[in-house]
């Protein structure tokens, strides 16, 4: 999907755009309500929804998703994070969407490629941003790095997920023939 095309999107059909980055939104603030219990902490599968967001929709969507969606989902049930989450995973959803959303993948494959690349820069930029931001919030280097196999896990368990879903699973077809006709 090229910009131009995300553009159309948002720039021709105000509705359908909010009403997508609502349901987005929405999405991400459940999957961040509970999560998956592990021995020594939880997997949270809002990753999943973010990643699968921002290869669907434009940067300022994706943002809104990752980043607001993230800050309200800890607002009502963690909210000590809140301010990591809408940073961490607001521009983890931009970059990429920005990524995908470029004129590089014309071909199927090569837009598989860039999807793969971009949602694993995007693993690294929240693995990054939660660690650095649980050593804000919680004060202390040895709890940010008891909880980083736990960051690397969601991160993965986002990219592959979002991955199956928009291209084995047909998403992506399904949002393009809906979008455009």
């Amino acid at each position: 999907m090229t910009q131009t095309q995300t553009n159309s999107l948002k720039n021709q059909n105000h509705v359908r755009w909010i009403t997508l980055t609502g349901l987005f939104m929405g999405l991400n603030i459940i999957m961040s309500s509970f999560g998956i219990p592990v021995p020594g902490g939880h997997l949270y599968l809002c990753d999943l929804i973010i990643c699968t967001a921002a290869l669907l929709l434009d940067p300022v969507a994706a943002f809104v998703v990752g980043g607001i969606g993230s800050f309200l989902g800890d607002l009502l049930f963690y909210p000590a994070p809140m301010f990591v989450s809408l940073v961490t995973h607001g521009l983890q959803a931009a970059v990429i969407s920005c990524m995908v959303s470029s004129k590089l993948g014309k071909d199927k494959k090569t837009h598989f490629m860039i999807s793969v690349v971009a949602t694993l820069i995007g693993a690294v930029i929240m693995v990054v941003g939660y660690t650095l931001g649980k050593i804000y919030v919680y004060s202390t280097f040895e709890y940010a790095m008891i909880k980083l196999p736990y960051e690397i896990a969601q991160a993965l368990l986002g990219v592959i997920g979002s991955l199956f879903i928009c291209y084995k699973l047909g998403l992506m077809k399904i949002f393009r023939r809906m979008e455009f006709e």
